[in-house]
C-alpha cells in the first residue's frame, strides 16, 4: 500500500542509488593506487591498542550480543549460573574466544596484505569492485 502510494519517490531513490553506485565505480576504476610497505614492523603498543579496540567494538556489537544470548542457554542452564560463575568463567571465556577468532582474522589480513601490496594487485581489486558496483546498479534498474 505505502510502496504503491509513494511509487514515484521509490523510483527516484532507486535511480539515485544506481547513479551513486556508478559514481563510486568510476572513482574505484580511476583511483590512484600506491604500494603498501609490507616490511615495516608494528610497535607492541600499536598492536595492543588495535587488539583492545577490536575487542571493544566486537563486544559492543548488537549482533555479537544477540548471538551470545541465543547460544548461551543451549550450552549451559541459566538457572544454575551465579554472579561468580559469570565473572570467573563466562566473561573471561567469552573474551578468550573473541580474541582467538579475532587473531585468525588478523593473521589472514596480514597474509592478504602481502598479496595486495603491489599497485597492479590493487588496480585489479579496485576494478573488480567497480565492475560489481556497476552490475549492482544495473540489477537495481532492471527490476
Amino acid at each position: 500500500m505505502i510502496a504503491e502510494h509513494f511509487n514515484a519517490l521509490f523510483q527516484v531513490v532507486r535511480w539515485g542509488a544506481a547513479i551513486y553506485l556508478c559514481y563510486l565505480a568510476w572513482q574505484f576504476w580511476f583511483a590512484d593506487h600506491q604500494t603498501i610497505e609490507v616490511g615495516k614492523p608494528a610497535k607492541r603498543k600499536e598492536l595492543l591498542s588495535a587488539a583492545a579496540s577490536g575487542l571493544t567494538i566486537t563486544l559492543g556489537n548488537p549482533k555479537t550480543i544477540a548471538f551470545y544470548l541465543a547460544l548461551l542457554p543451549l550450552v549451559i542452564s541459566l538457572e544454575t549460573v551465579s554472579l561468580q560463575t559469570w565473572g570467573m568463567v563466562l566473561v573471561p571465556l567469552t573474551v578468550i574466544v573473541l580474541l582467538a577468532v579475532g587473531a585468525v582474522f588478523i593473521f589472514a589480513s596480514l597474509r592478504i596484505r602481502h598479496l595486495l601490496s603491489s599497485e597492479r594487485a590493487q588496480r585489479k581489486l579496485f576494478r573488480g569492485a567497480a565492475a560489481i558496483m556497476v552490475a549492482a546498479a544495473a540489477s537495481m534498474l532492471v527490476r
